[in-house]
């Protein structure tokens, strides 16, 4: 994988990967603790792994969408 994001990018890509991961997490703890129904779980769970893969291009310094050939402002 090349590098396809600048700096701002991948800071963005990285925050907004913690940010989401841990509105997965809350969501799964609320499940866990009976809070909140069910299909919270899912919806967490997809958050989470939505939030994993963030970070990861955040980190590689690589964009999906970008490979894709899209062109994006960030």
């Amino acid at each position: 994988m090349q590098c396809n994001i600048d700096f701002r990018g991948r800071a963005l890509r990285t925050t907004m990967g913690i940010l989401t991961g841990l509105i997965g997490g809350g969501a799964v703890g609320g499940w866990c603790l009976g809070v909140l129904p069910n299909w919270t779980l899912w919806i967490g769970i997809a958050l989470l792994l939505g939030g994993a893969f963030m970070i990861f291009e955040g980190v590689n310094g690589w964009c999906a969408v970008r490979a894709m050939g899209f062109k994006t402002p960030i």
